[in-house]
């Protein structure tokens, strides 16, 4: 059996041509300065410059996958590259670009990387355009903020998209980019810290209590770190649906949706691992490392046989589940 990672990144530099210069671009740098604060920014930059290699050149990203014993990355883009700002027509060019540049960079080792492209949320209409484009380059599915300004995943008018992504198999990786608490984060990068996992939370809540996932049941949703805090609370969802009226957007008790759910196992814990799967059984949880960035594991294997799972659970998670998820061949 092969060792898949789910989670890795790529950096396009020529979407971040494409974008430069456009009005947007500087109120969106602006609003990322606050959530984020100087001494974070300054030292994400620093981390990102060290990483570059890492992050756009093959041969070093296939070192960085022999070290750690991991056979197949899927790759998807750098969430900075959603560019949210962005109106319809730029919109199109940069998931265009994004999608022509990931399958470039996968196809100079095919079997070994395999990619997904990514959609601009803050245009539902052009949703379901942007997951068959990435379709029609051989790409595995699309990446998805846990929302755009304006538009959350509940929006009916993202439907549409759910209803392609659930009747062509593609996998839809929910991976957060900015939290919406803002400066309250600002300090000590309590924005991703904490920002990435409460996103996380509230974006699978959305297509929980919504429906969503009742009205699209075949569709196969990825989400990045472990869920978030979603599978720690999930006593208090299902209190909430059972005693409110207003919470009965679903059909059945949130924690039964874990198990339509697919997560990754980048929760930094043996314990949370294990509770995670706990709550969405060892089919539904795939191998994770967010290379190569530092809020990241360079061990994903290691963190996985530190949870103490089994034999059977240890080897679905290391890469049956993702073969599965991902239709992989060999």
């Amino acid at each position: 059996m092969r060792t898949v990672d789910v989670h890795a990144h790529v950096i396009l530099p020529e979407v971040e041509r494409l974008v430069a210069g456009h009005e947007g671009l500087a109120a969106h740098r602006e609003l990322d300065a606050r959530r984020n604060g100087p001494e974070s920014l300054a030292v994400s930059g620093r981390m990102v410059g060290a990483r570059l290699d890492r992050l756009t050149r093959v041969p070093a990203r296939l070192a960085d996958m022999d070290a750690a014993g991991v056979d197949v990355q899927i790759v998807s883009p750098s969430p900075s590259h959603y560019h949210p700002w962005t109106g319809p027509e730029l919109a199109r060019e940069v998931f265009e670009l994004a999608h022509r540049g990931v399958a470039a960079h996968c196809a100079e080792v095919p079997g070994r990387l395999h990619g997904l492209g990514l959609v601009p949320l803050q245009h539902p209409a052009l949703a379901a355009e942007a997951l068959e484009h990435a379709l029609g380059l051989g790409l595995r599915g699309v990446e998805i903020s846990s929302h755009a300004p304006g538009v959350e995943l509940s929006d009916p008018a993202l439907e549409p998209f759910w209803e392609r992504a659930a009747a062509s198999g593609a996998v839809v990786f929910l991976h957060p980019f900015g939290c919406t608490l803002d400066e309250r984060l600002d300090r000590w990068y309590l924005s991703n810290i904490v920002g990435q996992p409460v996103e996380n939370t509230v974006a699978l809540s959305h297509l929980i209590f919504s429906g969503v996932l009742d009205r699209h049941p075949d569709l196969r949703v990825l989400a990045a770190h472990g869920g978030g805090y979603l599978p720690a609370h999930l006593g208090r969802a299902d209190h909430g649906w059972r005693v409110r009226p207003e919470a009965r957007g679903c059909a059945h008790e949130p924690s039964s949706y874990m198990r339509r759910l697919w997560f990754d196992s980048l929760v930094h814990d043996p314990a949370a691992l294990r509770h995670l799967v706990d709550a969405a059984g060892a089919g539904r949880v795939t191998l994770g490392s967010d290379h190569p960035f530092d809020m990241g594991t360079d061990d994903p294997v290691g963190a996985l046989r530190a949870a103490g799972l089994g034999e059977p659970a240890f080897h679905a998670i290391r890469g049956g589940n993702a073969a599965s998820l991902f239709e992989l061949k060999d």
